[in-house]
């Protein structure tokens, strides 16, 4: 017998080089609904379905239901940048830009740092702020590289100025 996750899982691996659709939806729904309106997890995985078909709107209170309920410490932090890259495709970037400074602040060593920087440049050059955008881009990638971290994190700080 398969567990609720790994049912889970398959839906998405069937879905993950195509459109996601009513289909996906409610296959989603169908197994959040074994677990009940209480359920974070259940809650988080109707937003994600949501969020992928390109409905944002839907998406937005379901990933606020799913936090406010309590996810582990594997789906907060996705729920997180899922709530804020949806905020920011309905333009509310202040509130993106909230959630995910806090995020940065809240547990700077996450192993979801770099996609939390992806999201926060993302957001910051919605919001009207691509120097900013770009010097946050490059502090995320200073640890990946080789070399040049004092120079480039130097750039990086000075270019973020432009914004101001």
């Amino acid at each position: 017998m398969t567990t609720w996750e790994e049912r889970i899982d398959e839906v998405w691996a069937a879905a993950a080089n195509e459109l996601v659709d009513d289909e996906v939806i409610a296959r989603i729904d169908a197994l959040a609904a074994e677990r009940g309106q209480g359920d974070a997890r259940a809650e988080f995985e109707r937003a994600g379905a949501r969020d992928s078909a390109g409905r944002p709107l839907e998406a937005i209170p379901l990933y606020r239901r799913a936090l406010k309920l309590g996810l582990d410490a594997e789906h907060e932090p996705q729920a997180i940048i899922q709530l804020a890259s949806s905020l920011r495709n309905v333009g509310e970037t202040d509130e993106a830009l909230a959630l995910l400074e806090r995020a940065n602040a809240d547990a700077p060593e996450s192993p979801y740092r770099d996609a939390v920087a992806a999201f926060h440049a993302l957001a910051l050059a919605s919001s009207g702020a691509p120097y900013r955008a770009l010097s946050v881009a490059l502090l995320a990638l200073v640890p990946h590289l080789p070399r040049y971290h004092r120079s480039l994190t130097a750039y990086a700080h000075e270019i973020a100025e432009r914004d101001t």
